[in-house]
């Protein structure tokens, strides 16, 4: 079938997948890899060492530098400029650059910026005009400059799981396999507020250890993995945090802006935390002692773990 391109598009690889379109005045360096049923529209420039995936878009104005890799079903709106400032590669040898990795299936708006050798996460959206200085996890939706997490894809026009109100004790599960939301008794009288829980009532698990989240800046994200047997439950007993949970087929979001809001995380589920505000203070009460060996930090390792069967016992 092979690959069509306009005749005032200059294209110098070889390396072009079947069904790509190349439109006028682009031009394509010879180093350069093209994968099937690619767009690349006019007046864009790919340089040599660019890898392209199958069914990538690239709008006008997009100028690829060498040391780029982008994987299937990415989009690329009009002039998103992708920086090619040198910093050591994974060697540490100087002037080596460091690859910039677009994950499959992510989408970067017009005029967005991305710096050198970051990972733009799978499915991740990146607003028109955002610059984005760090990672971007799978699924998030950046905006601004400098790039801040709002959102995660796929939960557009979903509302955050409704917490009950103060007077409304009790425990509310949700879609996401075996984890609970928690309204914990809170007392109001002239000497102030007082929240409490009970373990193995609320606390549906003998606690062995505990930890604080704090300091963490709007921009940044905790969490990110699951556990196979670690159970978890979380208050933001200071200021405010979302948390949302992922059991691989469901996905919710959660708002923590109260020492008596709990919500109980099982195991093998995927959790992560986001939106903190400058004060808030994450209380974290865990099943066991510290085991890295315990922890699932890769998305597609977790996914295919569910499908063997390792999912969340149910609420």
């Amino acid at each position: 079938m092979g690959y069509s391109k306009h005749e005032h598009a200059l294209v110098e690889t070889s390396c072009v997948g079947d069904g790509t379109r190349i439109s006028a005045f682009a031009h394509v360096m010879a180093g350069a890899r093209i994968g099937r049923d690619c767009r690349i529209l006019g007046h864009t420039f790919i340089e040599d060492d660019v890898v392209l995936g199958d069914r990538v878009t690239v709008q006008s104005g997009v100028q690829l530098c060498g040391g780029i890799t982008v994987e299937d079903d990415v989009f690329i709106g009009p002039n998103a400029t992708f920086t090619s400032d040198t910093f050591p590669g994974s060697s540490g040898r100087p002037g080596q650059l460091a690859r910039t990795i677009i994950r499959k299936g992510a989408s970067i708006g017009a005029n967005a910026t991305i710096l050198p050798a970051l990972v733009i996460g799978e499915s991740s959206v990146i607003a028109a005009g955002a610059v984005v200085t760090h990672n971007v996890p799978r699924n998030a939706v950046v905006v601004g400059n400098p790039a801040r997490i709002t959102g995660y894809a796929g939960m557009s026009g979903q509302p955050a799981f409704e917490t009950p109100p103060a007077h409304q004790a009790g425990s509310y599960p949700a879609e996401v396999n075996g984890v609970v939301l928690h309204r914990l008794p809170l007392i109001d009288d002239i000497r102030g507020l007082l929240s409490f829980g009970e373990f193995e009532r609320n606390i549906p698990f003998q606690v062995k250890r505990y930890f604080l989240v704090f300091g963490v800046t709007g921009e940044h994200i905790r969490g990110e993995h699951a556990h196979k047997t670690l159970h978890q439950f979380l208050v933001c007993v200071h200021g405010r945090c979302n948390v949302v949970a992922d059991d691989g087929k469901h996905r919710q979001e959660f708002i923590l802006d109260s020492p008596s809001t709990g919500i109980y995380i099982p195991p093998m589920v995927w959790a992560m935390q986001y939106k903190y505000s400058a004060d808030a203070v994450l209380l974290v009460l865990a099943s066991d002692f510290y085991d890295p060996d315990d922890y699932v930090r890769d998305y597609k390792q977790f996914l295919a773990l569910c499908a063997e069967g390792e999912c969340a016992p149910a609420a």
